[in-house]
Parts: structure tokens; C-alpha cells; sequence
């Protein structure tokens, strides 16, 4: 399988990065949540490394890039408890053990979709935007994210979920459902980080269309 490009690495947020050490990377990764580019430099960075050992043991390159997704969701927030003051080792010598042994713990506990229930797409959402809107969607009110979810994981029309919510004790009107989907999303780009929106959003975020980072996502997050 061939290891994917990833645009960010160019964006100049994350290339200003590059001179930055593991250690620098991780505490400031640690000690900024608020912003997404030093994650998001880390994952350029290693994410090489990452895709050629779940290449090798997924069985087909739809179920290599959930896994490759899935893997750097879980190194998001291992990362977060990472120390590198108390190893004896060199700084990028046992950052990158580290990080292949945790991808190789998750390749091996890895319970895969068939590749016809995987509605996630790579290109469309790289694993440092899925973590920060997954992180995103659960900051939403949560018959908002119910609906979002709806609308994209289901692809539901309004007057479906208007249908379902009333029957959960929701009085509320399709012209409503629709009118929150877009407050929702609204919602949803001012909760992200404002460099990562930068990096992969650009200056503007529409409703999302069947090609759009939200559409890849939340259906993955549904699943």
C-alpha cells in the first residue's frame, strides 16, 4: 500500500513547526489544548512510521486508513499523559518506540468493520481533524449532536428526525430540525480550534456536502 501525502505538512502553521523537537512538540501540544497545530505537526511528522506497520497487517487499504485513523485517535489522548523528562533514553529514540509500540497494541487489539460499513475517508478527513471535531461534537448540547448525527451518519431527512425526536418527547417541527443542523454546524467550526480550522477548513465553513470533512467524520464517529 502506498503511504498517503498529507497537505497539512505544507500549510505554514504546521512547516513553521518543523525545527521543533519531540519534547518542544509535546509540551506545547500539552500545554496549549486550545490549539491543533502542534498535534497536527507530530502526526506529519510520524505518521510515515505509523501507516507502513498498519499497512502490512490490514487487509485492505479502506480498513488500513480507519485503522490508521483510529490508531492516531488513540495516540491523541495517550499523548496528553506522556512524559519524555523521565526517560533515560534519547528524546526521539523512545518517542518513536513509544509510538510504534502503541500503534502496535492497537493493530492487535483492532476489531475492523467490514470494508462496506467503513464510511470513513482518509482524504477527506485526516485523523488530527477527526480528533478535534470528534472533541468538538462533544462539547455540542446533546440533541444537537443527536441530530447531526442523524443527518449524517443515517442521512436522515428533517422530517425523519423531527419524527423520531417526537417520539422521544421532542415536540419540534422539521423547519426546527433544520434550522438547528445549521446552528449546529455553525456551533460545531467555532468550537474547533481556530489553526485548525486555518489548516484544514480555510476561511469558511459551509454545510457540509457528501465530500465535506463533517460528512467523512461523523459518520466514523456514529459507527
Amino acid at each position: 500500500m502506498q503511504i498517503p501525502h498529507f497537505s497539512e505538512s505544507n500549510h505554514p502553521l504546521v512547516k513553521a513547526l518543523f525545527h521543533y523537537s519531540d519534547r518542544e512538540l509535546l509540551t506545547l501540544f500539552q500545554r496549549c489544548p486550545e490549539q491543533g497545530k502542534y498535534f497536527t505537526a507530530i502526526f506529519c511528522r510520524y505518521s510515515p512510521i505509523v501507516y507502513t506497520l498498519i499497512s502490512h497487517s490490514a487487509r485492505s487499504p479502506v480498513q488500513a486508513d480507519f485503522l490508521f485513523a483510529l490508531t492516531w485517535r488513540h495516540l491523541y489522548y495517550e499523548l496528553g499523559g506522556l512524559d519524555l523528562r523521565e526517560e533515560n533514553a534519547p528524546e526521539s529514540s523512545f518517542f518513536q518506540n513509544w509510538l510504534i509500540n502503541m500503534t502496535a497494541v492497537c493493530i492487535n487489539q483492532a476489531d475492523l468493520p467490514s470494508v462496506e460499513s467503513i464510511h470513513y475517508e482518509l482524504k477527506t478527513a485526516p485523523p488530527p481533524l477527526w480528533c478535534y471535531l470528534e472533541q468538538a461534537l462533544e462539547q455540542l448540547p446533546p440533541i444537537i449532536r443527536l441530530m447531526l448525527v442523524m443527518a449524517e451518519t443515517f442521512h436522515w431527512s428533517e422530517t425523519r428526525i423531527a419524527a423520531y425526536l417526537q417520539a422521544e418527547g421532542d415536540v419540534i417541527a422539521p423547519a426546527q430540525v433544520r434550522t438547528q443542523l445549521q446552528q449546529g454546524y455553525q456551533l460545531l467550526e467555532s468550537t474547533l480550534p481556530e489553526d485548525i480550522r486555518q489548516i484544514y477548513l480555510g476561511e469558511e465553513f459551509q454545510t457540509p456536502q457528501p465530500q465535506s470533512p463533517i460528512g467523512a467524520v461523523v459518520p466514523a464517529l456514529g459507527k
